[in-house]
């Protein structure tokens, strides 16, 4: 149902939005970086909910092909990408590249012909 929703919009016929938020860790990896904070996950899923994002500009994360907002109301800009947040960008570089790679092997279990939607969401090399 949620496939059909995404594909097709609501019942009004609109699109469907869907939005991803970090509730998680920022600035380094576990034990490094720190929780983001939880007014910042307020102010994003707000302006989510407002509309506010749904023209933002973005800029893509590259693996994954994620649109992320440049700017977002009550929210550092900086936050916004997480590869900002890292202290060296080789390591976020690094992380990101290992997590691609285990998507992708996790990605072979739930492949079939039938259904190429779901290996083709996939992060990209």
């Amino acid at each position: 149902m949620l496939g059909e929703k995404i594909r097709h919009g609501n019942e009004s016929n609109n699109p469907i939005n869907i939005w991803l938020v970090n509730t998680g860790w920022t600035g380094g990896p576990f034990g490094e970086g720190k929780r983001i904070e939880l007014a910042y996950t307020r102010a994003m899923i707000k302006a989510a909910l407002e509309g506010k994002l749904e023209k933002a500009d973005t800029e893509t994360l590259s693996l994954f092909q994620l649109e992320v907002p440049i700017t977002c109301p009550d929210v550092p800009n900086a936050l916004l990408n997480p590869r900002n947040t890292w202290p060296q960008e080789e390591e976020y570089d690094k992380k990101e590249s290992e997590l691609a790679q285990s998507f992708l092997e996790n990605f072979k279990k739930y492949s079939n012909p039938e259904f190429p939607e779901i290996t083709s969401g996939g992060p990209i090399f």
